[in-house]
């Protein structure tokens, strides 16, 4: 058994003890099975290496002070995944069947779920792909899906700190009509030349304003976006952005603890007059903003160099909700026991 260094894990790949499986064939779902290996055996025409037929989830588990591990919206996760492939013609895999597939991964991989006190998580990784070999655009016949997991701590290596965006119009992530709003790994190659040349200039992730007409804020790379202004939170509306589960949750908490919120179209301009900018999602929870660097005009937008009242107020409070330190009144935590 390995020595984690929970406080130190960094988020990435790392090998558990078992993964789940499940096969559409001849129209239905089969039984979901368990694997050891990391491999899978596939056709070289299948329809997720040639017409890119994949989506794929990320969902979190969370040990608790009292020792019992929750899982958090997983119910989400599930809903979200069928309409990933509704939206790219692929089988719908059944609610009931997610849900079993994530509780029997955590069970058979308990010895890898961080202690409470380290701050981390066990990721959960579901993943659908086409598998029957096609030569011409068209749908797969046979589906497998897959479940994997691992220990990780932040997605950005700073944590909870204040980070830059930077926004580069020559980029765009999703086209207007296209699959933005279904979690497709077509969507995230897109993302991955303007991410590295961002990171390369030392910003940690690109700010996409939308692809049609360059007026609105649409989504970080790997997260969604909000803004703090007065009394509101404030997030766009777009049929381009993935609906994040992360950030459903935080409008819900801003209401509670007293905020207005806004899903809107919001204009680029705004930036001037945000007072907190956060990126929120799955793997990051919130990811604080110090600085918005428009590189086609050479204009920074600053917001301070410490995390804001409001990111901080939600930050902590979903993430007590998560851990089970505050009550869970709106019935998002799933027990694994």
């Amino acid at each position: 058994m390995e020595n984690f260094d929970w406080k130190n894990l960094g988020f990435g790949y790392k090998k558990s003890d078992y993964n789940i499986r499940c096969y559409y064939r001849d129209g239905e779902w089969g039984e979901l099975e368990i694997s050891s290996s990391e491999y899978i055996d596939i056709h070289m025409a299948a329809t997720c290496l040639h017409y890119g037929q994949e989506i794929f989830e990320g969902l979190k588990a969370f040990k608790g002070k009292d020792g019992r591990i929750r899982v958090f919206r997983m119910d989400e996760n599930a809903k979200r995944i069928q309409s990933s492939a509704d939206g790219i013609m692929m089988a719908r895999f059944p609610i009931e069947k997610f849900e079993a597939a994530v509780e029997m991964a955590i069970k058979l991989n308990e010895r890898l779920v961080p202690p409470y006190e380290s701050g981390a998580s066990l990721y959960i990784r579901p993943l659908l792909i086409g598998t029957s070999p096609e030569i011409g655009v068209k749908p797969a016949r046979e589906y497998l899906f897959i479940l994997f997991v691992m220990p990780v701590g932040p997605y950005f290596p700073e944590g909870f700190m204040p980070t830059d965006l930077v926004i580069m119009r020559q980029y765009d992530r999703a086209a207007p009509l296209g699959t933005g709003k279904y979690k497709v790994g077509g969507n995230y190659a897109a993302s991955m030349y303007a991410g590295k040349k961002a990171k390369a200039g030392g910003f940690s992730s690109v700010l996409y304003l939308d692809s049609k007409e360059k007026k609105y804020i649409d989504e970080c790379g790997p997260a969604n976006f909000f803004a703090i202004k007065g009394n509101t939170y404030i997030t766009p509306k777009s049929e381009s952005i993935l609906p994040s589960i992360t950030n459903k949750s935080l409008m819900v908490l801003a209401e509670e603890l007293g905020l207005k919120v806004e899903r809107r179209q919001v204009l680029f301009e705004e930036l001037e007059s945000f007072e907190e900018i956060g990126a929120c999602g799955t793997a990051a929870v919130i990811s604080p903003v110090k600085g918005i660097y428009d590189a086609d005009n050479d204009k920074w937008f600053r917001y301070g160099n410490e995390a804001g009242k409001w990111c901080t107020k939600l930050y902590n409070k979903l993430r007590a909700i998560q851990y089970g330190d505050e009550p869970d009144k709106y019935g998002w935590i799933k027990f694994i026991d």
